[in-house]
């Protein structure tokens, strides 16, 4: 089936209630096999609440627009995500906040991952390069619905989003695999922070590593360890943060 112009597909129910509750986009109509079932009952708070109509559908109506198998017998249209810049992000989450720039990460799945593990450790918002709206049934899947509901900015460059932070006070930190640079337990990540993850491949840029206020590293228990994929440097250095947030606040 050939979707009109511009419009998407969200698999599942946790993707679409996290859509429907961040409220970064439009839930133009969802079709379920079964509307009634039980896990959906969060969902249908939701879209109550949003003005969103159920649909009761056939089965192959769902797998006509689904990407899988997996969604459980339910499936949103929505439109593209409201997309915020990295000032706007600034003044909602405040100087104080700890963010985190995913730059190069090329696999939707790994950035879906990453952004989960993220949600989880409460990191305050989220820079990234490019929209992943090409791929948002895969990313929102991946991220059980976290990419839909965390604060998220767009920049051109990873150096627009570390003058932009640092502009507002913020301290630039890079994840570096270097043997100098500061072991993640030891680095100071309380508020007023953005922290730099780069792709697999690529990394950061060479530059941004350079310019930064701190340079950060995980602390392997083998040498010689293949290194950590984003998504699990991402889980280690958001939890890390956490740790000590919590240390100060108690």
């Amino acid at each position: 089936m050939e979707l009109p112009a511009g419009e998407l597909v969200l698999e599942g129910h946790r993707s679409i209630e996290a859509a429907l509750e961040a409220r970064a986009r439009a839930v133009h109509r969802i079709w379920a096999v079964r509307p009634g079932d039980r896990r959906f009952r969060r969902l249908r708070a939701l879209a109550r609440e949003a003005g969103v109509v159920i649909d009761q559908v056939e089965p192959e109506r769902v797998d006509e627009v689904a990407s899988g198998r997996t969604h459980g017998g339910i499936v949103a249209l929505v439109g593209p995500r409201r997309t915020v810049t990295v000032h706007q992000l600034l003044a909602g989450v405040g100087e104080r906040a700890f963010l985190v720039m995913l730059d190069g990460i090329e696999d939707p799945f790994n950035f879906g991952q990453a952004v989960r593990a993220l949600y989880a450790a409460g990191v305050d918002g989220l820079v990234v390069r490019r929209d992943w709206e090409s791929a948002v049934t895969t990313v929102t899947r991946a991220s059980a619905g976290a990419s839909e509901l965390m604060p998220t900015a767009t920049a051109a460059t990873a150096h627009e989003a570390a003058e932009a932070c640092r502009a507002a006070g913020m301290r630039v930190v890079v994840a570096d695999g270097a043997d100098d640079a500061i072991p993640v337990d030891h680095a100071d990540l309380r508020g007023g922070v953005v922290v730099l993850i780069g792709g697999e491949r690529r990394g950061v840029t060479r530059s941004i590593v350079d310019e930064a206020d701190v340079r950060i590293r995980i602390a392997y228990g083998r040498e010689r360890a293949p290194d950590l994929g984003a998504a699990s440097a991402a889980a280690v250095i958001g939890f890390a943060a956490l740790r000590q947030r919590r240390e100060m606040a108690s």
